[in-house]
């Protein structure tokens, strides 16, 4: 994008000797003369680092410290009320053809976008520190890692990049020379001469959060929370899936990774892919119940998977360094697996806050606490009739922390997949598991059990389907590459038939209709939980 002005000399604007790439410091040097950031920052990951960004931030109020007893080098951060989740009717793929966004997504022609975007981020970043934030997703210098750079006026975007992704000089050693995908995120929210910032910094009006794929490039204007601002989550996803993904063969999924250890010792990896809210997490770190005995179920990733053909059916990379987890309402004290996760370093959005320092949301405890400070930073009691915590609270913390976590979670090579899962959320009951009668029937099943969900499923992310739209939906990338993924059997593998009657108990596996063998096509799960 054309910068409109010359940037006077801005302090921190040239990179580092430690900056190999020249691409890098062209392009910083580009967005740095289009938004006009007071200064530049090169974040090179370190602890130091970590620790003075979130030290500024709690002086100002972004970030509020818990009880060190409790949660150790933990915050609590409460965002504006108009900035609490992903804003999907703001979600762009700008492909060049339409019919190359996809039929669930927003499309607007490039060229228009880019005249928008022109006008939004000049002069975005006044009276703000601009923070270069070089990233990899996946085990650094990895066949399978991906790396980006983004460039941001947040600082809880650094903070939580360095949390989620390999982040700094090591990505950038690993980088090289090398291609990497260029993310510009402004708060849209530019500060005047002596003008006092807020707490958390957001354009409420306007926002953006759009894709170039082919260029793989991604923008995002307005928004500092989440997935609109961490730009190494969905965005890099929906970047780079539609546009390189699709053009060399491999996609990046918006899936998580397990694997399962039966008690012979034998040890299975599976994709599961369902829509938000539907519980990723909760499967990827799942405890087997009592009368499972000798079973086991260690984590690799909960939230996205790159995922190639290799020698063996697909493999795959988890993308992300850490987990990132809904709280409100699907979180519960009892379940030790998450304990060893929830108590350490780790930041907190949208829960509430003890007397004490400690956190609270609903469901966590049978009885609620006399009084707490809530998600909007009021005074809190159990018969005031509001919400303590808002229902898309959440945490991020390094994965390995996690106790279930996998041995070979940063295997650059990835791990082998057996079998995927696909499910989702159902007003009414349906069979837990049923087994694909074709691979047609394996992609559109879950969308067509969502058409008798009371509320009409939202679907804005390329892969993710609603029921009107499955043969589209089939001519997408992800479904050239998926057949050809399942269809991969190596010679001794057990078709996928025998791997789901291993995993079903008896009577709970429906046959197909066909009455035929279905060793290419996927198992699918679909929750019997109320919507």
């Amino acid at each position: 994008m054309t910068a409109r002005a010359t940037a006077p000399a801005i302090p921190g604007l040239f990179a580092p000797a430690w900056i190999a790439n020249p691409r890098i410091g062209a392009w910083v040097k580009e967005i740095a003369e289009l938004t006009q950031p007071d200064a530049v920052h090169w974040c090179d990951g370190s602890q130091e680092e970590y620790d003075r960004l979130c030290a500024r931030m709690v002086e100002a109020g972004t970030l509020k410290p818990l009880n060190p007893a409790k949660r150790p080098n933990s915050f609590l951060a409460l965002s504006d009320p108009n900035d609490v989740a992903r804003v999907e009717d703001r979600t762009f793929i700008c492909s060049r053809r339409r019919q190359d966004a996809g039929p669930t997504n927003n499309w607007v022609d490039p060229r228009e976008m880019r005249q928008t975007l022109q006008r939004v981020f000049a002069g975005s970043m006044r009276g703000r520190v601009m923070y270069v934030v070089p990233f990899c997703m996946g085990p650094l210098g990895s066949p399978l890692a991906h790396y980006g750079i983004e460039v941001t006026d947040s600082a809880y975007v650094v903070v939580n990049m360095r949390i989620m992704t390999r982040m700094g000089r090591g990505a950038l050693d690993a980088l090289g020379d090398g291609e990497f995908v260029p993310c510009v995120h402004s708060v849209g929210m530019p500060l005047a001469p002596g003008q006092t910032d807020v707490e958390w910094p957001c354009n409420p009006h306007e926002k953006y959060i759009v894709h170039f794929p082919e260029e793989r490039e991604i923008w995002s204007y307005g928004s500092g929370y989440g997935g609109n601002a961490l730009l190494g989550k969905k965005c890099f996803r929906a970047a780079d899936r539609v546009g390189d993904g699709a053009r060399r063969g491999w996609m990046a999924e918006h899936m998580l990774i397990v694997g399962i250890t039966n008690p012979l010792g034998e040890k299975r990896y599976f994709a599961a892919g369902f829509p938000s809210a539907c519980g990723k997490t909760n499967l990827a770190m799942l405890v087997p119940p009592a009368g499972y005995e000798g079973w086991k179920v260690t984590t690799v990733g909960d939230d996205i998977a790159w995922i190639r053909r290799g020698r063996t059916a697909g493999s795959r990379r988890s993308t992300r360094s850490r987990l990132l987890r809904r709280g409100a309402g699907h979180l519960g004290e009892d379940q030790p697996e998450r304990d060893g996760v929830d108590r350490r370093q780790h930041h907190l959005h949208h829960v509430a806050m003890t007397m004490d320092g400690d956190v609270w949301w609903e469901g966590m405890t049978d009885e609620p606490p006399a009084e707490l400070i809530d998600w909007q930073g009021h005074v809190w009691t159990p018969g005031c009739g509001r919400k303590a915590a808002h229902p898309n609270a959440r945490f991020t913390a390094p994965i390995h922390q996690c106790p279930s976590v996998d041995a070979q979670w940063e295997d650059p090579a990835g791990v082998p997949l057996s079998a995927f899962i696909f499910g989702g959320r159902r007003a009414s009951t349906v069979p837990l598991v049923y087994q694909a009668a074709n691979w047609n029937f394996g992609c559109t099943s879950r969308p067509r059990s969502a058409r008798r969900r009371r509320r009409r499923p939202r679907a804005r992310w390329p892969g993710a389907a609603r029921p009107d739209v499955d043969a589209a939906v089939l001519r997408l990338p992800h479904g050239r590459l998926l057949q050809p993924l399942a269809a991969a059997r190596p010679p001794g593998q057990r078709p996928a038939a025998h791997l789901l009657r291993e995993l079903v108990p008896q009577g709970r596996a429906r046959a197909s209709s066909s009455g035929r063998d279905t060793p290419r096509t996927c198992a699918c799960w679909s929750g019997s939980s109320s919507a």
